[in-house]
């Protein structure tokens, strides 16, 4: 009998036990009210009989889950609406995939246009929602940042400063762009990354759900079970930087832990912002 070599272990499909994912949100330690919203789902094939013939020989049926969803969204501060546009952006994407019953079988290479398409559908329907909302009388904009993993694919969905990063292999990538004016200007050599950090424009969105520009950035990656995934608002980074993200998700033997620490390390620096971190992990995985 053969044994699964590493790199064939590292592309099996894991089972939905496998899977540790966990998100955390706090106010922080300044605002009075928390204008972040997140959402874990597992996305499943379900076959519901509500009359047959058979008898008791079929029934309610569920696949093993065929993905996962993470979404992080921050309404924008100052906008009387900020939470309930960070919860009207969550709820719609969340509905619009519910919906979207061919979304699983366009996940394979061939469809994956069309899954673009539809992801960028429910990020227009979030648009549209909280627009809707400012012309209701209460004014509202959100980031958005989503990846929904259909193994072994993962699709990353972002508006805003919101960040997305995996950790494999002793490294950390950054599978986001900030859409600020700092960014862009770091981007068109106006100002060098340290610059960025300490400019009063280091969280202006030129980019936003509900405002009146809109670029949602789209592309694909690629998942293994050595991989970690974390999503988080700016609450998070602007007290912890990259390098510590890194050291926290080298460590990490549990979602809900490095989730908690992370939140606990902002709040220690002040937690001038509200903070939400979601990780997803495979457990018992070779993440080093």
């Amino acid at each position: 009998m053969q044994t699964a070599t590493r790199d064939e272990t590292a592309l099996q499909r894991p089972t939905l036990a496998e899977v540790d994912v966990f998100g955390l949100t706090h106010p922080g330690l300044v605002r009075r009210t928390n204008a972040d919203h997140f959402l874990v789902a597992s996305l499943h094939r379900t076959l519901h009989v509500h009359a047959t013939s058979l008898g008791d020989g079929i029934g309610p049926q569920e696949t093993e889950s065929r993905g996962f969803l993470l979404l992080v969204a921050d309404g924008v501060g100052g906008l009387a609406g900020a939470a309930e546009g960070s919860a009207r952006a969550v709820a719609t994407v969340a509905q619009h995939l519910l919906h979207a019953t061919e979304l699983c079988s366009q996940m394979a290479v061939a469809n994956e246009n069309d899954a673009i398409r539809n992801l960028r559908e429910a990020v227009t329907d979030a648009h549209r929602a909280l627009l809707a909302a400012t012309d209701e009388g209460v004014p509202t904009a959100s980031t958005l940042t989503m990846f929904a993993s259909f193994w072994p694919r993962a699709f990353v969905v972002h508006v805003g400063d919101s960040r997305a990063y995996r950790y494999r292999d002793g490294a950390l990538d950054r599978l986001t762009t900030d859409q600020t004016f700092a960014q862009m200007m770091v981007e068109s050599g106006a100002l060098t990354p340290a610059g960025a950090e300490a400019s009063h424009l280091k969280h202006v969105l030129w980019s936003a759900l509900g405002s009146q520009e809109v670029v949602p950035e789209v592309h694909i990656t690629d998942v293994t079970r050595r991989g970690i995934v974390l999503l988080c608002t700016d609450g998070l980074t602007s007290h912890v930087n990259d390098d510590e993200i890194k050291a926290h998700l080298a460590s990490c033997t549990s979602a809900e832990g490095t989730c908690r620490a992370l939140v606990d390390l902002a709040l220690a620096r002040g937690g001038k912002d509200n903070v939400t971190v979601v990780i997803a992990r495979v457990r018992n995985g070779d993440t080093k």
